[in-house]
């Protein structure tokens, strides 16, 4: 409680809630203890708390964007990847109840977990009563990589503009392909190449395939000279 308090820097009620936002599914299974005592109710909540708050500052940013513009700014801020980086960033991915199991194989780290334990301990806090000071945190800590993606938005939504720009051209759409995955199961790293018209574009390295498409395809839009 104390830990979780000190991270968000907002006080803590109900116990249970906090246990529950820090146990993954593999901790319940593995002492026989009900479903719902691990994390994946409350991250369903927190997500949607985490979305109503960005999509609230995106619509005051950019009064101009349509809605189709809007999600696609929504989505990059809201991945896994930014929302592991703050929980890791914090030491949140230290306090994670899991299986024996689970835990030797570094599941800890993953990105995708700590992403879940995040949008959980935000769900604990709107069901705590903390919906004003919640949404205060998600609107400071979010706002460096909100800023970050309206400077460098080509960047962020390259994989986009480069589908947009091929199929314009020859209607065909560039292919990604893996030529390379290298790490243990929680810290992979994956190489991967992007074809268009039978000619390699950029090869690029990245923490997930996801990563890794996208420095792809903001290399190759930089050789075509679209960004």
């Amino acid at each position: 409680m104390k830990s979780i308090a000190d991270i968000f820097g907002i006080e803590t009620i109900s116990e249970d809630l906090y246990k529950h936002a820090l146990t993954h599914s593999s901790f319940t299974k593995e002492n026989n203890l009900p479903h719902q005592q691990c994390y994946e109710r409350l991250e369903f909540l927190g997500d949607a708390v985490l979305k109503l708050t960005i999509s609230d500052v995106l619509l005051k940013m950019y009064p101009e964007s349509n809605e189709g513009e809007l999600s696609k700014i929504r989505g990059i801020i809201v991945s896994d990847n930014t929302l592991a980086d703050i929980a890791k960033k914090n030491g949140l991915q230290n306090l994670i109840i899991m299986s024996k199991h689970e835990e030797k194989q570094g599941c800890r780290n993953l990105n995708s977990i700590c992403a879940c334990v995040f949008e959980a301990v935000l769900g604990a806090y709107y069901l705590d009563g903390k919906f004003d000071e919640i949404i205060k945190y998600i609107e400071k800590t979010f706002k460096p990589y909100i800023d970050e993606v309206s400077t460098h938005f080509e960047r962020f939504n390259a994989k986009a503009i480069l589908q947009e720009y091929t199929q314009e051209k020859t209607k065909d759409r560039p292919v990604y392909r893996v030529i390379k995955e290298t790490g243990p199961e929680h810290k992979k790293e994956f190489e991967i190449e992007v074809i268009y018209n039978n000619e390699v574009l950029a090869v690029e390295k990245g923490s997930t395939k996801k990563e890794a498409e996208q420095k792809c395809a903001y290399t190759a839009c930089k050789k075509l000279g679209i960004v």
